[in-house]
C-alpha cells in the first residue's frame, strides 16, 4: 500500500457501515477489518499530525459521529496514530493483545463514558468560609494592621489553607456520594486549572444517562449556583479502554 493511514478507533465485527463522516485533511472515513476487529481510518496526508485544537476535535468528532450512528461499542485510539500498512497492526496490536481487546469490548458493551468537572471561585469561597467560621475570621482579623513575624504569617496562612481544603473535599464528597453509585467504574483525573476542584470520568450503562443527568441537576440545585459544573454526557470511552500491560 503506497499511502499512509490514520487510525481513529476499533469496533467489533461487523463495525460501522457507510459512515458519512469526514476525517483529518477532509478525507472520507472508511473501515477495514483485521481479524475480528474493524478499524476506523482515513488516508493520511501527513506523516505526523500536530495535536492542534482543530485536529483533536476532528479526531473526536469522527468517533462521536460513529457512535451517534448506532455503533456504540468502541475502543478509541490515541490521537496521531499513523501506519504504513495493516501488517504492522497485526504484529504490534492484534497478535499480542487479541484477548485483552476482546475483554475490553465485552466490558464496554452497552456502556458509555460521561465526565464531570467542578469549578469554584476561590475568592468567593474564602469569603463564605470566613462568614461561616467566625473563630477563624476573628483570628485573621485580629492580626490586621499588626507587624507580623514570618511564623505568624505562615501559621494563619496554613489555617486558612486547611479550612479551604476541607471545604473543597466536602464538595467533592457530596458529588462522589451521589454519582459513584450510579457508575460501573470511576476514574478521577487531575484538575486542569486552578479553579477546577474535581475532574471525574464515569462509565455508566447507556440507558441510565437520564438518571445520571438528573443527579447532576440535583447537585447543582443543592449548591445554589456556587459551582460551575461542566457535564459532558457523551464522549468516546478513553478512560475505560486502556490496555493493561
Amino acid at each position: 500500500m503506497d499511502c499512509s493511514l490514520y487510525l481513529y478507533g476499533i469496533f467489533p465485527q461487523p463495525g460501522p457501515q457507510d459512515l458519512k463522516v469526514q476525517g483529518l485533511d477532509q478525507e472520507p472515513v472508511l473501515t477495514h477489518a483485521v481479524d475480528s476487529f474493524v478499524f476506523l481510518y482515513s488516508e493520511a496526508k501527513q506523516e505526523q499530525y500536530l495535536a492542534s485544537r482543530r485536529n483533536l476535535l476532528t479526531h473526536e468528532k469522527v468517533l462521536e459521529e460513529a457512535m451517534h450512528q448506532g455503533y456504540k461499542t468502541l475502543l478509541p485510539l490515541q490521537f496521531g496514530l499513523v501506519i504504513k500498512d495493516w501488517s504492522s497492526i497485526t504484529e504490534q496490536l492484534i497478535t499480542p493483545y487479541h484477548e485483552k481487546l476482546e475483554a475490553l469490548f465485552k466490558k464496554l458493551e452497552g456502556k458509555r463514558e460521561v465526565s464531570v468537572k467542578i469549578l469554584w471561585e476561590s475568592n468567593e469561597e474564602l469569603q463564605a468560609l470566613m462568614q461561616e467560621n467566625q473563630q477563624l475570621k476573628s483570628k485573621r482579623d485580629s492580626l490586621e494592621g499588626k507587624q507580623l513575624g514570618m511564623d505568624e504569617v505562615i501559621k494563619i496562612g496554613q489555617l486558612i489553607e486547611k479550612a479551604l481544603e476541607e471545604r473543597k473535599q466536602s464538595i467533592i464528597k457530596s458529588f462522589k456520594e451521589r454519582l459513584d453509585s450510579l457508575a460501573i467504574e470511576v476514574v478521577q483525573n487531575d484538575p486542569m486549572m486552578d479553579s477546577m476542584i474535581y475532574n471525574g470520568a464515569y462509565l455508566i450503562p447507556w440507558e441510565s444517562e437520564p438518571q445520571f443527568n438528573q443527579a447532576i441537576e440535583t447537585l447543582d440545585e443543592h449548591f445554589q449556583g456556587r459551582l460551575r459544573i461542566r457535564y459532558n454526557d457523551f464522549t468516546a470511552p478513553y478512560h475505560f479502554a486502556q490496555l493493561a500491560d
